[in-house]
């Protein structure tokens, strides 16, 4: 019984070619809409549940969502790429939240919650591409 084999192509398969990297300007307006829509969460985030709509009067625990939001802002503002690609998994807890409270919640809290959907998709896109641009950078630097 003979063994029957592919033949190779004569004709070799170019490479893909490597995407061009993103102009600096478009790494640093991504850089300033993360770091301005993540003030923009730890501020909707704490005014949500102290004072405009709060769980239960005189503010609640889910205040405390902010933490981690707080607690990156120094390292997104350093640059730190692991930060932006961790973040881009991270944000879409919130993402999340403002989408389910938006179509549960009724009055204020649904407005505040369509806001805060708005503003993490935001700092979602402006993540992605910020991870991307400095990836590409550093693939075409090494």
């Amino acid at each position: 019984m003979a063994i029957i084999r592919p033949m190779s192509s004569p004709v070799p398969v170019p490479a893909r070619p490597r995407p061009a990297p993103l102009p600096d300007a478009v790494l640093v307006h991504a850089r300033r809409w993360v770091l301005a829509t993540f003030v923009a969460l730890i501020a909707l985030g704490v005014a949500w549940e102290f004072w405009l709509a709060p769980l239960r009067p005189g503010g609640s625990l889910l205040a405390l969502k902010v933490l981690p939001l707080v607690l990156s802002v120094p390292a997104l503002r350093a640059s730190r790429l692991r930060v932006y690609q961790a973040w881009s998994m991270g944000i879409l807890l919130y993402l999340c939240e403002g989408l389910v409270r938006a179509v549960s919640d009724t009055g204020l809290s649904a407005q505040l919650a369509i806001v805060e959907t708005v503003l993490a998709a935001i700092a979602f896109a402006a993540l992605l591409l910020y991870a991307r641009g400095r990836r590409l950078q550093a693939s075409r630097d090494a």
